[in-house]
């Protein structure tokens, strides 16, 4: 596999915040929200649907860039549990996106060695996405690279209900009623069962809010919003999301290094300084 400077054009914008960026601190897994392809195609005079097709090209380009900078994980929020609210018509050609997509990148994945997992109630699709799907699982589960996760037919508070139901289940069918439940308990029951938190969720269109994704995960994880619609979302801003992340200070509830360092002695008898 090539290395990342392959993927950018000397001099552009996106090499020179690749020049900034410290492959050895990059997240281990990035989460995204892909938000705003109905309106790209409205300000555009176009149907819905043209930017459905044009975010498809949006995220073929971060999946390429995720292998390339060998970032871990990869999740794209793709359909909702929620989306089925939507005009039939819009539904209908989603899901033959979908499947074209698992079906015609197949090669692509394979040349990015891409593994390929599906999270959320899939067993809810129709059948032929869910033939499509099992597909491009079987022929992505050797490769060894990024694992791209996407979400379908995806709602956080029914993975959390889906979690606590299968709990509840393996309880009654093993005679465990003592079991305690805890958080680990809870986290191996989740669709993400076996991958890391994400590091970095990125949200796009400029919505400051996380549309009932990955609730349990994001606990930590660092927030980016662009005002970008995801059809024009492209490597340099994924580049200037990471830069971002890599400024900030993750402290997990604790305390900073500087902060750590900064604080006052303690001394017995001693009174603290008052402002």
């Amino acid at each position: 596999m090539s290395s990342p400077t392959a993927l950018f054009k000397l001099g552009s914008a996106a090499a020179q915040l690749l020049s900034q960026t410290d492959l050895k601190a990059l997240p281990k897994h990035i989460a995204i929200i892909m938000d705003g392809n109905g309106r790209w195609a409205r300000r555009r005079g176009l149907p819905r649907v043209a930017g459905h097709c044009a975010g498809i090209r949006a995220a073929r380009e971060v999946v390429e860039t995720c292998s390339q900078l060998k970032i871990s994980y990869l999740t794209l929020f793709a359909f909702s549990v929620e989306n089925w609210k939507r005009p039939k018509t819009e539904v209908d050609f989603l899901m033959k996106l979908l499947r074209a997509y698992f079906r015609k990148d197949l090669p692509r994945l394979a040349r990015n060695n891409v593994r390929l997992r599906v999270i959320g109630r899939t067993e809810q699709l129709p059948t032929p996405v869910r033939q499509d799907l099992q597909n491009a699982i079987r022929a992505t589960e050797e490769n060894t690279g990024l694992c791209l996760s996407v979400a379908l037919n995806y709602g956080a508070r029914a993975e959390i209900v889906d979690a606590l139901d299968a709990i509840v289940r393996e309880i009654k069918s093993n005679g465990l009623q003592d079991r305690v439940i805890d958080e680990e308990l809870i986290s191996r029951h989740l669709y993400t069962a076996g991958m890391p938190d994400p590091d970095l969720l990125i949200r796009t269109s400029g919505e400051l809010r996380v549309s009932n994704f990955l609730l349990w995960q994001i606990a930590y994880s660092e927030i980016w919003v662009t005002p970008t619609l995801w059809p024009d979302f492209t490597k340099r801003h994924l580049l200037e999301a990471i830069l971002d992340y890599q400024r900030r200070d993750r402290r997990y509830g604790g305390l900073s290094d500087s902060d750590a360092a900064g604080r006052l002695p303690s001394h017995s008898g001693d009174a603290a300084p008052r402002h």
